[in-house]
């Protein structure tokens, strides 16, 4: 059994790490292409790598269940929301890119951890008090992160944010599809609509040019088969075994690895004020985290 937990640790911190580096890949990806051009390619990709393992995986499409074909619709209805959801989402945070660094976005969209657990308390979920202290230390790290001295905030910062709110709805909508049917094929399903409305937007908004399309190829291969194809089917393969509480902290790192990404690859300033920022942020994750640590424990 430990064995097990530690292999499923290290796959999930594997996963954390790709998606982590992801934030560098996407920034360095607009040098060449729009941020609506770069995300309609990266989530092709990402959608044809897992659409092969999707055909030959033998799994029903809903699990170990087979619902009334009102149900089915309800679930197919729910599928592509979730893709619109997550083209907007990943829109704001691409476009956010553009005037941020990869560790803030990092840090900034991992805030989705802190607001799911306090917008399901208006959907009636239950919650221990210590979920208010971690919205406290992640909003004062948000602050050092994104408002500098002069009080003014970063533009990238408030898009990237955005991202995040999107990013809650997801996760809390995912946490009723999933149990209801395959996480794979719903996978699949929600990245070809993202890449079908960034096609849609890139068309009407930038110049599609396949010469730029070839210099941008490392990012967006990086971003596309490692970070939606690989990282996500690592995530699905270590989640089968994994410790829930241990899966959700491990997967927070990822904006650590976004700051470590940024500093090595793009020399990206780490300032004291974005380290506190980061620590703080980061303590505000784990601390909401850890509480359901407990819960699963008991």
């Amino acid at each position: 059994m430990l064995k097990s937990t530690l292999r499923s640790d290290f796959i999930l911190l594997l996963a954390a790490v790709i998606w982590g580096f992801a934030f560098v890949a996407q920034r360095v990806g607009m040098d060449y292409v729009g941020p609506f051009t770069y995300t309609a390619v990266r989530f092709t990709l990402g959608s044809l790598v897992l659409l092969p393992i999707l055909l030959f995986r033998k799994s029903n499409a809903y699990g170990n269940r087979n619902p009334a074909s009102s149900e089915k619709k309800k679930i197919i209805l729910l599928q592509l929301i979730l893709g619109l959801i997550l083209f907007g989402g990943i829109s704001f945070q691409q476009y956010g890119l553009q005037y941020t660094t990869a560790g803030n976005a990092g840090f900034i969209t991992g805030f989705y951890v802190v607001l799911v657990p306090v917008v399901g308390i208006f959907l009636g979920h239950k919650n221990h008090f210590t979920i208010w202290i971690g919205v406290i230390l992640a909003f004062a790290g948000l602050y050092f992160l994104s408002v500098t001295r002069e009080f003014s905030v970063n533009p990238g910062d408030y898009f990237v944010f955005i991202c995040a709110l999107f990013w809650t709805v997801h996760v809390l909508l995912v946490g009723y599809v999933a149990p209801r049917t395959d996480p794979l094929r719903t996978a699949v399903i929600q990245f070809a609509i993202c890449a079908l409305l960034s096609w849609i937007v890139a068309a009407g908004l930038e110049p599609i040019v396949m010469r730029a399309i070839v210099d941008a190829a490392w990012p967006i291969l990086y971003g596309g088969v490692m970070s939606v194809g690989i990282a996500y089917t690592l995530q699905i393969i270590a989640q089968q075994k994994a410790h829930p509480a241990h899966a959700s902290i491990i997967l927070s790192l990822e904006a650590v690895f976004a700051v470590i990404g940024g500093w090595l690859l793009l020399q990206e300033q780490v300032t004291n004020r974005i380290i506190i920022g980061c620590l703080l942020m980061l303590a505000g994750m784990m601390v909401v985290q850890l509480k359901r640590l407990d819960k699963v424990k008991s």
